[in-house]
């Protein structure tokens, strides 16, 4: 059937009347996405706006809400909620960031504000899925990316709430819900996060508890989340342990692993352009990143220069008793032999203190009692290969130094000091060879050139965000594309070809 203008034109104005429609007959004058309204709400209240008491009610009602997305919405109807929940995050987006800072107590407030509007304004929508046709003597075949269904999710504390609204926009672009089990150290801003988001999607006209939360998360109710029938994705974005966990649930799982991200700097780089941009991405929110810079390698004769102009750009290199003070009280033996962080590994020595993970590089001075007469964003250090700071992902604003005689050394210490995460790994260098080498040696699913770690998740970098980086499991950067299933539909015998 051939469509004229004016019958497109009707049909479009047929669904904004239905949308309208919806608005009028479902929607309060409080089911708005402002933080005004979202503070009147009780997060505690079973089933208040996708935040549940009970595993199963959280997963009953994401069920629900899916099997109505998909009975009864359309494709642009997604794509209206998704602009719902990118305006309410950017309308709500102070409020989010200082309930993040206040209840984790990690990283800085700027930057929360930064990654909340990286996730609203760079997170794919519907424009991610992509339908893939074969026209031949044998008819027509198209494959389709469909939903699962329902999405078991587990969200970080480093980007808990980052993790939710990048997470629901690619899982409701590709159809599904999701039921979330939040750190438990983030669950308040989760909870909010999760109710601002369901009005969100309410006020665009769409079902309630598309997005869904259980408000008391433990392993108990994630471990309830992954045996429920309705489940049939998993995506955890954490350390291996949780991803461990969740591939021995016989069911798909999409796993988001830490990362210790290492930096190359050869005698080719613009050493000036390479500290900026170092010092950019280690010092990040507070390094808490999973893609931030951990370790750097730099050639020798390029060595003194680099920190020179790192020095002038807002670094502050420790001595060697001011480096030993703060081991003192920012790390901790591991006598209980137990793996945390980028390692399942339970023979580390040391383990990072929580209290000092994420805080600010003039809280360490200030500890030290040293004042340096100016803004320090990032502390800087010269060790050796087997410091712990070079072989723990420990996540504060500390970057260890690393001299090396050649390139050669730089890539296999680099190699090793990444521990196989296959995370993300920065180069900085005006040889195209050798940046080559470092890309096939380090095998990672982001590889920077010369920029900071940011620019690999769009952050001055060109290409769409995630918070789930799936390297474990291969998937890589995420998208709504990434929790689809293929769905072949065949016509055959020739039809609807022409030619």
């Amino acid at each position: 059937m051939n469509l004229t203008e004016a019958d497109v034109q009707k049909i479009v104005n047929s669904v904004i009347t239905n949308i309208e429609k919806k608005l009028t007959d479902t929607v309060s004058p409080a089911a708005t996405p402002q933080a005004e309204s979202i503070q009147q709400a009780e997060a505690g209240t079973v089933g208040d706006h996708g935040v549940f008491n009970q595993v199963e009610d959280a997963v009953k009602a994401a069920y629900q809400a899916q099997a109505d997305l998909m009975k009864n919405y359309r494709l642009e109807d997604r794509e209206a909620m998704i602009a719902a929940i990118r305006q309410a995050t950017l309308a709500n987006k102070q409020e989010l960031a200082q309930m993040i800072v206040t209840e984790t107590k990690l990283g800085k407030l700027a930057h929360k504000l930064d990654k909340l509007e990286l996730t609203a304004t760079k997170t794919p929508g519907t424009e991610d899925l992509k339908t893939l046709a074969f026209s031949g003597d044998g008819g027509l075949t198209i494959v389709e990316q469909g939903p699962f269904g329902v999405i078991g999710a587990v969200t970080p504390v480093t980007n808990p709430v980052e993790t939710i609204i990048n997470n629901s926009i690619g899982m409701i672009a590709s159809g599904n819900a999701v039921v979330f089990n939040v750190h438990p150290s983030s669950k308040k801003c989760s909870a909010y996060a999760v109710q601002m988001i369901n009005q969100a999607i309410i006020s665009a006209g769409g079902p309630e508890n598309l997005v869904t939360m259980v408000k008391e998360p433990t392993k108990d109710t994630l471990d309830q989340i992954v045996a429920a029938p309705e489940t049939k994705l998993l995506v955890g974005t954490g350390g291996p342990g949780l991803v461990k966990a969740l591939l021995s649930s016989g069911k798909k799982a999409i796993g988001a692993g830490a990362g210790n991200p290492p930096v190359v700097v050869d005698e080719t780089a613009d050493l000036e352009h390479a500290a900026k941009e170092i010092i950019k991405g280690a010092s990040f929110d507070n390094n808490i990143l999973c893609i931030a810079e951990k370790e750097v390698f730099v050639v020798d004769s390029a060595a003194d220069d680099l920190i020179y102009h790192m020095m002038n750009n807002g670094a502050y290199r420790l001595d060697q008793h001011e480096l030993e003070q703060i081991m003192a009280f920012a790390l901790e033996a591991n006598e209980q032999q137990v793996a945390r962080g980028c390692s399942l590994d339970t023979k580390r020595v040391y383990h990072t203190v929580k209290d000092w993970i994420g805080k600010d590089a003039s809280t360490f001075l200030d500890k030290l009692g040293v004042n340096p007469g100016r803004e320090v964003e990032l502390l800087i250090c010269e060790v050796d290969f087997d410091h712990p700071f070079v072989q723990l992902e420990q996540m504060m604003p500390i970057l260890p130094i690393v001299r090396v005689k050649n390139l050669d050394e730089a890539i296999d210490m680099a190699v090793k000091a990444e521990h196989g995460n296959r995370h993300t790994a920065m180069m900085h260098s005006r040889n195209v060879d050798h940046l080559t080498r470092f890309a096939r040696a380090i095998g990672t699913t982001i590889f920077v050139k010369n920029a900071s770690s940011l620019a690999g998740v769009g952050f001055g970098g060109e290409g769409h965000t995630t918070m789930t980086i799936a390297g474990p499991t291969g998937e890589g950067i995420t998208s709504a594309r990434t929790f689809t299933r293929q769905r072949r539909c065949v016509l055959a015998e020739g039809a609807f070809r022409i030619i």
